[in-house]
């Protein structure tokens, strides 16, 4: 029975010989094989051997995979490997069941002849100028001229932390680049928001690429300290960034292979001529508030949560809160604190975990101190996480979700005693499925579900809203909620949203879907995709990509998709 180390000997003898069937041979009948930019310029999992056998016989030679090697112990069954290619160094993981593979990930780590200026070929810093201009001459200067008299190659639309990754991994890559961003400070998008808002992520998952957290940074970061930090890292990875500046609309000039971007800066149309264009506004669209009967009677405040200021002055005041997912509940804890009288409207179940629970059980191998004093590192960790094609990350959430569900019997108990409704995703799969398919339907629980469970917060639940009055919200059962305040925390929309408006229906709905993997559960329709939809990686419209998603996911694939603009800016990707 062959090991990790036999394993890899015998795919390598059968990608040389150009045999595919001998290739998908080393797979299980249902095996995986998750491919990110190694042997083809995408991300995609290829599922069953029949799959795997067409891929390998489109790819396998025009590869050139060598060098195939392993840290893992003789014997060991899953392990690391490392492997070259035509176009770079490479790395990935595999998972063995009786010398079979399970899963396979293998993932491009730099570009040949354009890597990554780490370590050994860091920059010197000395800087040696005709003209006499030291670092910060220079850096004024490609600023001043980005967007003016020079083109960026790519412009980013959001400097948010997905904004910012992808603009980092360009600069480090040396493409051209600018991030456009509405708001008047980087960092402004995470200090508008609720006051009460802290990261729900603990430090070691949340790193930004190329600039870790400080070893003192606080385990959960609060709203106003991320802000900072963002403004702090892009001055560091010295970015291109034009605030208070708004993409007003792009179309492409395929003649040009480029396209048209007009945008707003200080009250001037200017129009800019990027060949790539980067929607990094995030892993959602626009704000959802839902057309209630009386809106324009209810004689109260009425707002979404992402324009809620807080529960500050609200003390005696009943808020009514529509929702019942991360905002719903952090905003809902907040007004009590302030001694306001939230009532919260649960329109449909919540998938809820507790964040002691999340942090011991499910983030504390890879992403916890234990972890980092063992010597794991954000790298090593995240390869981790990707080595899981999503098939996989279903059926081992399912497998969890059997013990947590009954190791926290008693906290989800005492919730629906109060009529809170709950779920576990519908297949069981719990908050990493959810989260993969619809980005919505949980809430992270940091200390609101036991002022839910002791009644300080109010729960109408299974029951539809009737309409407005003036002074709050009629039940269907007949039940009248007063309210001095009536907060919308419904959610946004979907990212394609933003290409509807910016760049035009059409294109919209060319490019799909963004997000979710076609799972066929709520909010994911399919078919299976295997990959989240259009994410990091080409879609249907040439020189349009999302860059998205949370702190991990935006660190990890910010390379990937960094890697693949510059192979076009080199001309190794038409």
């Amino acid at each position: 029975m062959q090991d990790v180390s036999g394993w890899i000997a015998s795919l390598y003898r059968a990608l040389v010989a150009g045999d595919a069937d001998a290739v998908a041979g080393l797979f299980l009948p249902n095996g995986l094989w998750r491919d990110f930019l190694a042997f083809d310029w995408t991300l995609a999992t290829h599922e069953g051997t029949e799959a795997i056998a067409a891929f390998a016989a489109r790819r396998g030679a025009e590869t050139v995979a060598r060098g195939w090697r392993t840290e893992a112990a003789p014997g060991a069954t899953e392990g690391v490997i490392a492997f070259e290619t035509a176009q770079g160094e490479a790395q990935g993981y595999v998972r063995l069941v009786e010398g079979k593979a399970l899963s396979l990930l293998t993932v491009l780590r730099d570009l040949r002849g354009h890597e990554f200026p780490f370590g050994k070929r860091r920059p010197s810093g000395e800087i040696h100028d005709p003209q006499g201009r030291n670092w910060n001459d220079l850096l004024q200067a490609e600023r001043a001229a980005m967007g003016v008299t020079e083109q960026p190659y790519v412009l980013v639309v959001g400097a948010g932390q997905a904004g910012l990754a992808i603009g980092a991994t360009l600069r480090l890559l040396g493409v051209p680049h600018l991030l456009v961003d509405k708001h008047k400070r980087i960092g402004d998008q995470w200090r508008s928001r609720y006051k009460s808002l802290t990261l729900h992520d603990p430090v070691w998952y949340d790193h930004m690429p190329y600039l870790p957290f400080p070893e003192h940074w606080p385990m959960y970061t609060p709203k106003d300290k991320m802000g900072d930090w963002l403004e702090f890292y892009a001055g560091a990875m010295e970015l291109n960034v034009w605030n208070e500046t708004e993409l007003v609309s792009a179309k492409r000039d395929d003649a040009a292979g480029a396209w048209e971007a007009t945008v707003r800066r200080g009250g001037e149309d200017i129009v800019l001529r990027p060949t790539h264009l980067v929607m990094a506004l995030g892993n959602a669209g626009f704000a959802r508030v839902p057309e209630i009967e009386g809106q324009d009677v209810f004689q109260g405040v009425q707002c979404h949560s992402s324009q809620h200021p807080g529960g500050e002055g609200l003390a005696g005041k009943n808020v009514v809160v529509i929702g019942a997912n991360n905002s719903a509940h952090d905003i809902c804890a907040d007004l009590v604190e302030h001694g306001a009288h939230p009532t919260m409207i649960q329109r449909s179940s919540t998938h809820i975990i507790r964040q002691s629970t999340m942090a011991d059980m499910m983030m504390r191998p890879l992403f916890s101190q234990e972890a980092s004093d063992a010597g794991v590192t954000s790298d090593f960790a995240d390869l981790m996480v990707a080595s899981a094609p999503l098939r996989l990350m279903e059926i081992g959430a399912r497998q969890l979700w059997e013990t947590l569900r009954e190791m926290d019997a008693e906290f989800y108990a005492r919730l629906e005693k109060v009529g809170f409704q709950l779920d576990f995703a519908e297949d069981g799969a719990g908050i990493a499925a959810k989260y993969l398919r619809s980005a919505s339907g949980y809430y992270i629980d940091v200390g609101a579900c036991e002022m839910i469970a002791d009644g300080r917060v109010a729960v109408k639940s299974g029951v539809e809203i009737e309409r407005l009055t003036a002074d709050g919200v009629q039940m269907a059962d007949g039940t009248h909620l007063p309210a001095d305040v009536i907060v919308y925390a419904t959610g946004f929309g979907s990212m394609e949203e933003w290409v509807a408006r910016l760049i035009g229906e059409d294109v919209a709905q060319k490019v799909g879907r963004c997000w979710g993997y076609g799972s066929g559960f709520k909010g994911d329709p399919g078919p299976w995709e295997g990959e989240l939809r259009n994410m990091w990686k080409p879609t249907a419209q040439d020189g349009l990509w999302f860059m998205g998603g949370n702190l991990s996911q935006a660190r990890f694939y910010c390379r990937l998709l960094g890697m693949q603009l510059k192979a076009r800016y080199e001309g190794i990707v038409a």
